[in-house]
């Protein structure tokens, strides 16, 4: 035989209580069952609030009431189609409902509710469920589990009389019905036969005690859910069902917060190694999880993470508890005549604190006995009075197999620390199966995904990131990234998820990951953004294996990486505003990096895709020391002095490398030589050298009044220097030399100037935009490095960026 139970959102509406008819019916016919059932969903929380409204004499108890009697007729009215049989019911469920509406009364009249009257108005919704179960399911028979689920009182509290139970779920079930339907969750006292009952929860205890008592083949738990979720799954979106879990596992995650099963269920079968099956109701054909003593062929270290979000940590803390012995006794002595439960307890080894976890209901009460336990060494300064920090939350790793894997404890507080989220406390036992922490309430989300993410509950590891500009360079990425995401997907197990989208008036966001393919319809819908509120909402998100990827050239979004790096924010950028800006800014947020844990790249600051500051990093990193470095740096100014010709004037080409996207939008910033020297001061500093913009010695090639003015100032007055541009241009070319707007750095002296180069230079023969490095080192000095290739384009800018993002990902 097997013993089901059918919890609240399984009997709560005409649809789930038709489904349960049909898996009763079905699973009758192979064997004997006896069907424990909750009351209707709902309506326990219902009875509660009722009886409150009665107690403080709010003559609104008898609407709440109207309500209860409503929800039952109706259910019965839907799923009772036989006439008679519903008459029937009805004069029974009336009389029920009588005697409910008489106690309601009572409280009401005398505006109090004692123990005995709340016990017994809470057992109604049991009473009444399963008259509704039994004449819904044909051949079913209702066994009136007060007559055999009993309890003693001990310590003010009504617990298990777990003999006399055995011995009267024995007797009851002698003759053993084809079809049994039990109230579950009430039960009747022992003395003095009053209505008491086994707790919120109790129903699956109920069935639990059954089970054990007739030794049935499997408790079915039926609910709401699939079984158990390696994680809560309305905040990790990919958690998934949990095959198979051991007894001890599966307490471990329901004494965290996995509401399940009722924690108290577990034991009497796990004695009986009577096997759990935990299945949905609203998904029968799913397998569900089982629970058992030994579980074949699992290897993965941890089964599930679990939480508990309304923490309060209460530390008890002074000089007197070192090697004092009974301390603990007092703590958790005077907590258990306060009714507190901590949850868990993380004691120093120099034994002068004891962090204790309890709900936050119960934070103001815990403090006040353990101030009061405590008084006099208060009163003497041996000890201080209790602290209670609040707003936090617990969480837990569970698996048995953690015993056997060295590494999972670093591994987790590992991944906590690089996604900067700080353990207050923690614990673990001796067996190993459970490793819990305090974290703060704000950083559960996070520490849950990323937690999922890193012990490959997840069949991807995911990197979330934020693109700040859509312009040539943005747009480019975001196409790259899309047409990437399922070769990533499949071949790196990698899913780069793009949650945020902000352009310089419009910001999109979603957690779970945008449509790429409809981004820009989807900003141009979307409300009005500055970068505030950009700043506001990604630290708002607090999403885990977070990248920030700064496609614009603004100072604004720049200086946000601070921010954003202190929150454990990655960060790429192709703006070179911040790289650049001055020494103290850029050295802080090098080293906020490495102290948080973070990564913050740039490559594409200097020649777009080519790998120019991550070899000068290596050649560092190695013992290398750069001693001089020589460039071509600007694609645009490459491009113009390149396409510069008899035909082709000095404005014409000016004009040409703004049209093909190779200046910026104001080519007044690549002509001044800002951009060469924004570069050069970048890599100067890459290079190990101190530098400012302003310690760059300067050679421009056009006057300062060009500089001046608006932009279409500037485009009227550019053909003015046409002449001039090709007069010399005829002289280099009768003496075979060419133009190049070269970056030297020579021991952290740096400048710029428009040089006259000759063949056999290896920047003579520099085509179109491509930039050229020549690197050199104490490793390097007879023989240069050269690094060449495209440095402007936003194909390849964007290429660059995509290879930082990548790099973050991989590591």
């Amino acid at each position: 035989m097997k013993v089901l139970k059918f919890g609240g959102t399984s009997v709560g509406s005409v649809k789930s209580i038709l489904s349960v008819k049909s898996i009763v019916e079905k699973e009758a016919k192979r064997q004997p069952v006896i069907v424990v059932v909750s009351a209707l969903g709902g309506i326990t929380d219902k009875l509660i609030a009722t009886s409150k409204l009665a107690e403080n004499g709010d003559d609104k108890w008898k609407q709440s009431f109207d309500e209860i009697v409503d929800r039952h007729y109706m259910m019965i009215d839907t799923v009772i189609t036989d006439n008679t049989a519903r008459e029937q019911l009805f004069a029974t469920i009336d009389i029920l409902l009588d005697q409910l509406k008489s106690i309601f009364f009572g409280v009401y009249l005398v505006h109090d509710l004692s123990k005995k009257s709340y016990d017994t108005i809470v057992s109604y919704g049991e009473r009444i469920s399963s008259h509704i179960v039994a004449a819904m399911i044909r051949g079913a028979r209702r066994v009136n589990s007060l007559d055999f689920i009993v309890t003693e009182q001990k310590n003010g509290r009504h617990i298990l009389d777990s003999d006399l139970t055995h011995k009267r779920v024995c007797e009851t079930f002698a003759n053993l019905s084809r079809i049994s339907i039990v109230p579950g969750f009430i039960s009747r006292d022992r003395d003095t036969h009053d209505i008491t009952n086994l707790g919120r929860g109790g129903s699956d205890y109920t069935a639990a005690i059954i089970a054990a008592s007739l030794d049935a083949d499997v408790l079915e738990i039926w609910t709401d859910v699939d079984g158990f979720m390696t994680a809560d799954p309305r905040v990790i979106k990919n958690a998934y069902t949990i095959s198979e879990l051991s007894y001890i596992e599966a307490m471990e995650l329901c004494n965290f917060g996995a509401k399940v099963i009722y924690p108290p269920t577990i034991y009497p079968v796990c004695v009986k190694n009577i096997p759990i099956k935990v299945k949905n109701t609203f998904n029968p054909e799913n397998p569900g999880t089982i629970i058992k003593q030994q579980i074949a062929n699992d290897f993965k270290p941890i089964k599930g993470i679990s939480s508990i979000s309304g923490t309060t940590l209460i530390t008890v803390a002074g000089l007197s508890m070192v090697g004092v012995i009974g301390v603990n006794q007092r703590i958790f002595t005077a907590l258990t005549n306060g009714g507190i439960s901590a949850f868990m307890v993380s004691q120093a080894s120099s034994e002068n604190s004891t962090s204790i976890g309890v709900r936050d209901a119960d934070a103001e009460e815990a403090v006040n006995v353990l101030n009061s336990e405590f008084a006099k060494e208060i009163e003497t300064g041996a000890m201080f009075p209790m602290h209670a920090e609040g707003g936090l939350a617990t969480v837990a790793i569970v698996g048995e197999n953690m015993r056997h894997t060295p590494g999972v404890a670093g591994k987790l507080f590992g991944t906590l620390g690089r996604s900067g989220i700080s353990v207050i406390a923690c614990a673990q036992g001796a067996s190993e199966t459970n490793i819990s922490f305090v974290i703060q309430g704000k950083s559960l989300r996070k520490a849950l995904n990323v937690l999922h993410d890193s012990f490959f509950l997840s069949d991807y590891k995911v990197l979330n990131l934020f693109i700040c500009g859509i312009g040539t360079v943005g747009s480019m990425l975001i196409e790259q990234i899309r047409s990437q995401y399922e070769e990533l997907k499949e071949h790196s197990r990698l899913k780069l998820n793009v949650v945020g989208i902000a352009s310089s008036k419009n910001a999109i966001f979603d957690r779970d990951g945008l449509d790429l393919s409809h981004y820009k319809e989807m900003l141009q819908q979307s409300s009005p953004s500055n970068i505030e509120l950009l700043k506001e909402k990604i630290l708002g998100m607090n999403i885990f294996n977070s990248v920030f990827v700064d496609c614009t050239a603004s100072k604004d979004v720049a200086q946000i990486y601070q921010t954003l790096l202190e929150h454990n924010i990655n960060v790429v950028a192709a703006n070179k505003i911040a790289a650049s800006s001055d020494y103290q800014s850029y050295i802080r947020l090098k080293n906020t990096a490495l102290e948080r844990g973070v990564i913050y790249r740039f490559e594409t600051n200097v020649g777009a895709g080519l790998p120019i500051i991550g070899t000068i990093n290596d050649l560092r990193n190695s013992g290398d020391k750069i001693l001089k470095i020589e460039a071509v740096l600007s694609g645009t100014l490459n491009y113009i002095f390149n396409e510069l010709s008899a035909t082709v004037p000095f404005s014409e080409t000016v004009r040409l490398a703004k049209e093909n996207g190779y200046s910026e939008p104001d080519p007044r910033i690549d002509l001044s030589g800002t951009d060469v020297i924004r570069k050069l001061v970048i890599l100067t500093r890459e290079a190990g050298y101190q530098i400012e913009q302003a310690d760059v010695e300067k050679h421009l090639f056009i006057p300062q009044q060009m500089f001046e003015g608006s932009t279409d100032d500037f485009w009227a007055k550019l053909p003015s220097l046409d002449k001039q541009f090709e007069a010399k241009r005829q002289q280099l070319e009768a003496e075979g030399k060419r133009w190049r707007f070269v970056a030297e750095m020579e021991n952290g002296a740096a400048k710029v100037s428009l040089k006259e180069v000759a063949k056999g230079n290896p920047f003579y023969n520099l085509q179109g935009s491509n930039n050229i490095v020549m690197l050199t080192t104490d490793r390097y000095k007879e023989f240069p490095m050269l690094i060449q290739g495209y440095g402007a384009g936003a194909g390849v800018t964007a290429a660059g960026v995509f290879a930082n993002i990548m790099s973050i990902a991989n590591i």
